[in-house]
């Protein structure tokens, strides 16, 4: 092995490690929650009545598979800009001469 295959063999470790040693030492004791969770519950707290209530209430399925739609819709764009961008430029540059 290279030292180059090391390095990227350590780095992906390095990677992996981040992420599961805080949830090791801590051994499951502590709820992981979402901020929006907390603020709603501070909010509650506190008195705060919301003004509305949602039209659409999504079950889990459906709302991670609209979140999902979302995030491909966007990347689907995303993707597009910077295609039509790289090609405007490409189209602009003179080709060099040999």
């Amino acid at each position: 092995m290279n030292r180059r295959v090391v390095v990227n063999v350590l780095l992906v470790v390095a990677v992996v490690a981040l992420f599961a040693v805080p949830l090791l030492v801590d051994g499951g004791a502590s709820e992981y929650g979402g901020t929006d969770a907390a603020v709603t519950e501070e909010l509650e707290a506190d008195g705060y009545t919301p003004w509305f209530d949602s039209l659409f209430s999504p079950s889990g399925e459906v709302e991670s598979g609209l979140f999902a739609l979302q995030a491909a819709v966007g990347g689907g764009v995303l993707g597009y800009v910077l295609g039509r961008l790289r090609g405007r430029r490409l189209a602009q540059e003179p080709e060099a001469s040999p």
